[in-house]
């Protein structure tokens, strides 16, 4: 029951994010649990990875503040519309 809520849950958000059909993402279903479940797991691993890595350095302070500032820089830069040059 919870798993099918869930599916449905999964669907409908797809549809409402995209510009896909409720009958395409239907039939997208197994994809896009299995697309999520990858992401999420992947969240989980490299959240575990950085957490690991930043209990074992020496100045964990530093290097949240130079992690924040980067994405800040990041969003500043968007924000103002700068394109960078591609090759």
């Amino acid at each position: 029951m919870a798993a099918s809520v869930a599916v449905t849950a999964i669907v409908l958000v797809t549809v409402w994010v995209s510009d896909l059909s409720f009958q395409r993402a239907i039939l997208l279903a197994p994809v896009l649990v299995i697309g999520l479940a990858a992401v999420a797991g992947m969240a989980v691993f490299w959240g575990k990875v950085g957490w690991e890595s930043l209990s074992k350095s020496r100045h964990p302070r530093l290097v949240v503040a130079a992690s924040v500032a980067c994405l800040a820089l990041l969003v500043v830069l968007t924000l103002l519309g700068v394109k960078l040059p591609h090759e």
